[in-house]
């Protein structure tokens, strides 16, 4: 017993300066660079957002990000719960490369993504993209090109969420279903989708969440044209660079305050289904 009290002393200050450590490293790495995006926005009221929303060309970069952003969210998310269901619920060749594959767009700079699409769909010497463009199909320089480089960005996000939940539920249920005469859409809709809902749920906040800040990626491929191929984040540079800083810490607070109340929806909607 002397030794249990004298290890649970010794670990208490060693506990709590770790705690101010972690609390220390997140202040000054995330809360106070946002909270100073914040004050700036609202320095002189709310004459930075009415500056915003009076500029019709930042309104259209804003309406191009929701919409690359809503589009590569929804292409992800069937993505990925597929991929998902593959990896977990099936065994074929190269399963562990496929797996690895996911995690690439983490692995590398969102400017090489760019690069690499505009190799293979640009319009010059792009691989698809002369046979695309003389079929009327453009992808670089148009909205189709930013919404590949935003999914591609965030593909990982809804499989790293969604692979652990089906690991840890099992087949069990599945296999029952499966045995009274349900079929593969009927099990899917009644055992694995909801089993996995909040696995998908967190996972589409995520990538949305992501696709809304991508920069780097959508920069290359995007020509970032103002009021066509120019997004909320490539206008938070120009507006920036153009010494145009409360409306570029405006459309910076939008773009964040956006992620983080989605962020927090799901937090109390989930807290409120674990009390029910």
């Amino acid at each position: 017993m002397p030794e249990t009290r004298t290890a649970h002393r010794s670990r208490g200050p060693v506990a709590h300066l770790l705690r101010f450590a972690v609390i220390a490293y997140l202040f000054l790495l995330v809360v106070w660079p946002v909270s100073l995006v914040v004050t700036h926005t609202f320095e002189n009221g709310f004459d930075a957002l009415r500056t915003v929303f009076g500029d019709a060309d930042t309104v259209a970069a804003l309406r191009l990000t929701a919409i690359a952003a809503l589009i590569a969210t929804a292409i992800n998310t069937v993505f990925g719960v597929g991929v998902s269901l593959l990896l977990v619920r099936s065994d074929f060749p190269g399963k562990r490369i496929v797996s690895s594959l996911m995690d690439l767009p983490l692995a590398i700079s969102p400017v090489v993504v760019g690069l690499s699409l505009v190799l293979v769909y640009g319009g010059t010497n792009g691989w698809f993209g002369p046979v695309l463009e003389a079929g009327g199909v453009k992808i670089i320089f148009a909205t189709p090109g930013i919404v590949m480089a935003t999914a591609f960005v965030a593909l990982p996000l809804v499989i790293r969420e969604e692979v652990p939940v089906l690991q840890e539920i099992g087949t069990e249920q599945e296999q029952a279903a499966r045995s009274l005469g349900a079929g593969p859409w009927q099990t899917f809709r009644r055992i694995t989708l909801p089993s996995i809902r909040w696995a998908v749920v967190y996972g589409v906040v995520l990538t949305l969440a992501r696709s809304l800040g991508e920069f780097g990626a959508v920069k290359v491929v995007s020509g970032n044209i103002s009021g066509q191929t120019r997004t909320a984040t490539l206008a938070v540079e120009e507006k920036y660079l153009n010494w145009e800083q409360e409306s570029a810490y405006a459309i910076a607070f939008l773009l964040a305050g956006v992620s983080v109340l989605c962020i927090i929806a799901v937090s109390i909607l989930r807290a409120r289904a674990d009390r029910n």
